[in-house]
């Protein structure tokens, strides 16, 4: 891996791709132009454009960025996207060929399960498993299995107007996934599992995490060896935050009765922004399946997990716009921001949307959130 922070030659490289065994096959030699754009908030998790002197024909194509640093080559890629709707110009001399191109999860999208499909709750099959199954079965991309024992708490049975990718992404959001303390020692359990891909067009299975859980990959610094662009916009809202949570949690009993215990936590904190004392109102938030590890709570768990929900709900989420030189990032990672000048010290923050342009220096426009927590 070359020094990101260092000068280096820096060259593009495109091949098409064989579907059937997601390897490289033939070089392409016409390309112009290329941008990569990556988007959570997208179905299909991103898209390209890539300009051509001739027309390639529906197919996969895997852009790289090669780099010369020390004497040593090195290739890496960039995204694996599926060209299709050409638009062709001419200029008098020459016919350029201007491709849309799309993750290869635009296969889950173009087509519907069967009217009725279900996975029904008596099978017992793992989400995860029976989720794998169904990218496998609707998508030549390959898929990287993760562990999950979560099963389904009822038949989950497909809409009219779902297509395989909105599908699978509902069915995996019931998987869950545990949450360990700092001494590793598992506490409660969270729901939901997203679809992510890597660079090389493979799917994997993402547990949803909030940024404070997570460790950064990169640091963006702004000192002489920074790869950070000069320009930066950070933007705000404080709507919607709670000052009150509730949680309210059941289990029925073998004697057929019910237990029900409740438990609150409030911000009262006159140096809390958010605090019902400075907002002079109450905002609430219940939560009524709580998932736990390990069974029952006591009331003590169950205020000690109001208060950790209150916590993650009282924070004031900044969305920072900045650009860089190419590092290897992807959305959904973690990273520190270090721009003294910007004020943003020590900041962590979530990729959320990156554009890659395949030009010179290989900026990279990337979009972030970090939070402040308002209380707790």
């Amino acid at each position: 891996m070359p020094n990101w922070s260092e000068s280096m030659q820096q060259d593009y490289e495109y091949y098409i791709v064989d579907p059937g065994t997601w390897r490289d096959v033939k070089r392409i030699l016409t390309v112009k132009n290329c941008t990569f754009n990556r988007d959570l908030d997208a179905e299909t998790l991103g898209s390209a454009t890539i300009d051509v002197t001739e027309s390639l024909g529906e197919c996969y194509v895997r852009g790289y960025l090669v780099t010369y640093q020390n004497g040593i080559k090195e290739k890496h890629p960039l995204g694996t996207v599926l060209v299709q709707t050409p638009a062709m110009s001419f200029d008098g001399k020459v016919q350029s060929t201007s491709l849309d191109a799309y993750t290869p999860l635009i296969e889950l999208k173009e087509n519907p399960p069967p009217l009725g499909y279900a996975i029904l709750k008596r099978d017992g099959r793992p989400i995860i498993s029976a989720a794998y199954d169904l990218l496998r079965g609707n998508m030549r991309a390959p898929v990287i299995p993760t562990e999950s024992d979560t099963t389904l708490s009822h038949d989950f049975v497909a809409d009219p107007n779902d297509t395989w990718l909105s599908y699978i992404n509902a069915l995996i959001a019931n998987a869950k996934y545990t949450v360990y303390d700092d001494a590793n020692n598992p506490r409660w359990t969270r729901t939901g599992y997203t679809l992510a891909l890597d660079e090389l067009g493979r799917v994997m299975f993402s547990p949803k995490r909030d940024t404070a859980s997570m460790q950064p990959v990169w640091t963006y610094n702004d000192d002489n060896s920074s790869i950070l662009h000069p320009e930066v916009s950070v933007n705000r809202d404080l709507y919607g935050i709670p000052n009150v949570v509730e949680v309210v949690y059941s289990h029925r009993l073998d004697n057929s009765g019910e237990l029900v215990r409740y438990a609150t936590a409030e911000n009262n904190d006159p140096n809390s922004p958010v605090s019902i004392p400075n907002r002079g109102r109450r905002i609430t938030r219940r939560i009524t399946d709580p998932d736990f590890f390990g069974g029952v709570p006591s009331e003590r768990q169950l205020k000690e997990y109001a208060e950790q929900a209150l916590k993650e709900l009282s924070t004031l989420e900044y969305t920072v716009n900045y650009t860089h030189g190419y590092c290897p990032v992807r959305i959904g990672d973690c990273v520190r921001l270090n721009y003294t000048r910007a004020g943003l010290n020590n900041v962590k923050a979530k990729v959320i949307s990156q554009s890659i342009s395949c030009t010179p220096g290989c900026p990279v426009s990337e979009k972030a959130i970090f939070t402040n927590t308002l209380w707790g």
